[in-house]
């Protein structure tokens, strides 16, 4: 990958750590929070960032069955969040190598749109099927989760950012 110029160069992402920050945002939208249309979809953004980053580790596959998973959880229709994680990650991969170019602010701007997507295509799957409509409310989370990007980002890219062999010329 061609690295912009005085962006760092990163370490590789460990495999544990890519998979354990999605299950651990898996279980943080499975906590009984209550239904709150506003709430943004944690595992959504996990599963983007993973599929910015690492596109080979993260993909359509894992984003269905994370999805399944979320349908029997919320006893939603089955492959309503399937449908929405998979449209999320395929566009997510598709504009993987242009979005690393930009900054973090900028990336959440770029990214929102795909947010809203993914929440409409949860929105109309409900819709068609019979479901209430949740209230405004639910333009309020693909908002905070652009918002919560550059936080998210800070997090879970801490790990690579460390030196490769510490020392006491070389803390970090």
């Amino acid at each position: 990958m061609i690295m912009r110029p005085g962006q760092p160069l990163l370490l590789p992402a460990n495999p544990l750590f890519i998979w354990g920050s999605l299950f651990v945002a898996l279980m943080v939208n499975m906590l009984p929070l209550g239904r709150t249309p506003w709430m943004p979809d944690l595992l959504a953004l996990v599963l983007v960032f993973w599929s910015v980053h690492q596109p080979l580790r993260v993909g359509i596959g894992a984003a269905f069955v994370f999805g399944l998973a979320m349908d029997v959880h919320q006893a939603a229709l089955l492959g309503q969040h399937a449908l929405a994680y998979t449209a999320l990650t395929f566009f997510a991969i598709t504009i993987h190598r242009r979005l690393l170019w930009f900054t973090v602010p900028s990336q959440a701007v770029q990214v929102f749109p795909l947010f809203a997507a993914a929440h409409l295509i949860e929105l109309a799957i409900r819709m068609i099927a019979g479901g209430v409509f949740p209230g405004w409310e639910v333009v309020l989370a693909p908002v905070l989760e652009g918002l919560l990007w550059p936080v998210v980002s800070v997090i879970l890219l801490a790990p690579q950012r460390r030196a490769p062999d510490p020392d006491e010329n070389r803390p970090l």
